[in-house]
C-alpha cells in the first residue's frame, strides 16, 4: 500500500500554522508527513522560512505520524550537527523519522560566505557527509580532513536504530550515483517518462529502500482560482537545474520569474478543482512504483485542501488497499 502523506512547506507558512496543519492532516487521514529545510523562501511573496528541526520535534510530539525532512549537509550545516539532530529525533521517536539528503541550493547555503562549489564537488561533499553521519550513528569517534573536516566527534546519544538516510535526486544521473549509498530515493513530481527514467536509474544501479515522491499541487473551487494560486505562490519554482541550484536570493528568483506565464505552471504543479483528477494523477505515480507520495498544496491556506482531500481523495487509496479509511 502506497503511503499518502502531507508536505509541510516552511517557505510559505508560519511554523505555528504549519503545526496546526499537520495535526489536521493526520486527523483527515494523511498517513505521514515531510517538510522542507530552507533558510530562505523561493520568493519574497512566500515570506517564511522557519527552522525545520525545531518544528520537527514539535510535530513528532503533536502527532503519531512518521516525518521526514529534505536536508543538505556540508556547508550551511556541518554533518556532525545533522547527525546529532537526526539521532536525537530517532532516539526520542523510534521508527518515525527519516532524512533525504541532497547537495543543496545556493539560496540556502550562500549565507556561510563560502564559495558555492560545482555540482560534482557538492556531490562529493555530500557523500563525505553521509559517511561521517553513518559512522557517528555506529558509535565511532570520527576525524576526517577532506571536503568536510571533523575533529574527534562522537554522538553520546544515539538511537537504537539509525534513521534512514535517503538520497534527494531530480535527475537519472544523480539517482544512479546515489544508489551506492542511499537507504531510498526521494524526488519531485515530473512528467511520467522523466520519473520512470529516475526510478529505473536508481533501481538499475542496485538502489534499495522506498521510492518517495513530493508532488506539488494546487486545489481550489475553480480551475481559474487554482491556477491563480499556483502562479502567485509557485512561479519561482518552474526553473530546472542548474538555475534553481545557483540563484542565491528570493529577489533573484522573483526577477527570473518575471517572464513566467500562468500557463507555464502546469509543468511543475498539478492544477485542478477536481479531486478526482488529482486522484488519477496520484494513481499514475503509484503505477510508476512510488511507495510514498507527499502532497504539497502550494497555497498558504491549507485547511480546505486538507479537508477536501481527506474526504474525496485519500479514501480512494485506502479502499483500493482494503483499508478502512
Amino acid at each position: 500500500m502506497t503511503v499518502i502523506g502531507f508536505h509541510a512547506s516552511h517557505e510559505q507558512v508560519h511554523p505555528s500554522a504549519l503545526l496546526d496543519a499537520v495535526i489536521s492532516a493526520e486527523a483527515a487521514g494523511f498517513q505521514a508527513a515531510m517538510c522542507s529545510d530552507h533558510f530562505a523562501p523561493w520568493s519574497e511573496r512566500q515570506g517564511h522560512s522557519g527552522f525545520a528541526w525545531a518544528w520537527l520535534g514539535a510535530a513528532l510530539q503533536a502527532t503519531s505520524l512518521r516525518l521526514g525532512v529534505v536536508n543538505a549537509p556540508g556547508q550551511r550545516y556541518h554533518p556532525t550537527i545533522i547527525a546529532q539532530a537526526a539521532g536525537t529525533l530517532a532516539a526520542m521517536y523510534p521508527g518515525r523519522f527519516w532524512a533525504a539528503l541532497g547537495s543543496g541550493e545556493a539560496a540556502n547555503e550562500h549565507i556561510t560566505g563560502e564559495a558555492w562549489p560545482r555540482k560534482d564537488v557538492r556531490n562529493a561533499r555530500l557523500k563525505e557527509s553521509v559517511d561521517v553521519m553513518r559512522r557517528l550513528f555506529d558509535g565511532d569517534e570520527v576525524s576526517t580532513a577532506g571536503l568536510v573536516t571533523v575533529d574527534r566527534a562522537r554522538l553520546w546519544t544515539r538511537p537504537e536504530t539509525p534513521p534512514p538516510l535517503l538520497a534527494a535526486a531530480v535527475s537519472p544521473a544523480t539517482a544512479e550515483w546515489a544508489a551506492g549509498w542511499a537507504d531510498g530515493l526521494a524526488t519531485v513530481a515530473q512528467a511520467p517518462d522523466d520519473l520512470r527514467r529516475i526510478v529505473d536509474a536508481y533501481r538499475g544501479a542496485g538502489g534499495k529502500g522506498p521510492l518517495v515522491l513530493q508532488a506539488h499541487l494546487s486545489y481550489a473551487k475553480t480551475d481559474d482560482e487554482a491556477l491563480a494560486l499556483a502562479y502567485d505562490q509557485w512561479r519561482t519554482n518552474v526553473f530546472s537545474p542548474p538555475v534553481c541550484w545557483d540563484l542565491d536570493t528570493p529577489a533573484a528568483f522573483d526577477e527570473a520569474a518575471k517572464h513566467v506565464l500562468p500557463a507555464d505552471m502546469h509543468s511543475t504543479v498539478l492544477i485542478s478543482s477536481d479531486p478526482g483528477w488529482h486522484a488519477e494523477k496520484l494513481a499514475g505515480f503509484i503505477d510508476l512504483g512510488f511507495d510514498e507520495i507527499y502532497l504539497h498544496h502550494v497555497g498558504v491556506e491549507q485547511s480546505e485542501f486538507i479537508d477536501v482531500f481527506g474526504d474525496a481523495v485519500l479514501p480512494q487509496f485506502a479502499a483500493a488497499a482494503g483499508v478502512t479509511a
